[in-house]
């Protein structure tokens, strides 16, 4: 798996771009209605404590972006290298993640919460979880020529990290898709047993 991450890497780019380009109206660079200091529409729940945090953002294409940056700032502040694969491993299972939740939900969910939390376990947990009750589905051959492969891609990373994927109801009748990976392979060796 590791030398076909480049390539997995840049068709998942490619095949993120043509999902989510934008609306009718041809506008390129939109982002997720600003409140938060990332650009990202955060609720008022949306919180900062000492290994967890939240944000929610609308079910738009933009807010796919607005995700990433999201975790990936959560994930800087508490140790990960800003420049690495680790944080880019990441970057692209939120955005896999996301996208699911802007482009299957049906109409079924108006926004979607991601969670950042890093348990005293040595793992980190990020959750996107939504309205629609459906767990995601794996398509036929057929239908995932041009989309349809982000599970495949989420699990093939997590499983190259040691990590894992699980799909639990939520507590509003939808459910959130979780995602988790070990500390030490995010941050390095030196930072596996330490919450800052």
């Amino acid at each position: 798996m590791r030398l076909l991450r480049p390539l997995v890497m840049a068709v998942c780019r490619l095949a993120a771009g043509r999902r989510l380009r934008p609306g009718a109206a041809g506008r390129t660079g939109d982002t997720a209605p600003a409140k938060g200091r990332d650009g990202a529409a955060m609720a008022d729940h949306a919180h900062h404590e000492r290994a967890t945090t939240a944000v929610t953002l609308d079910t738009s294409a933009a807010s796919v972006g607005a995700a990433r940056r999201h975790v990936a700032e959560v994930l800087v502040g508490w140790g990960v290298p800003e420049r690495g694969e680790a944080l880019d491993t990441v970057r692209l299972i939120v955005s896999e993640l996301a996208t699911n939740a802007v482009q299957h939900t049906r109409g079924e969910s108006p926004d979607f919460q991601v969670d950042v939390r890093r348990e005293s376990t040595g793992r980190v947990g990020i959750g996107v979880t939504d309205a629609c009750p459906r767990p995601p589905q794996r398509l036929p051959a057929a239908v995932r020529l041009d989309n349809g492969r982000g599970m495949d891609i989420i699990r093939a990373l997590l499983g190259e990290v040691g990590g894992r994927l699980s799909v639990v109801p939520s507590e509003s009748g939808g459910k959130t898709v979780w995602a988790v990976l070990p500390w030490e392979r995010l941050a390095g060796e030196d930072s596996a047993g330490t919450l800052d």
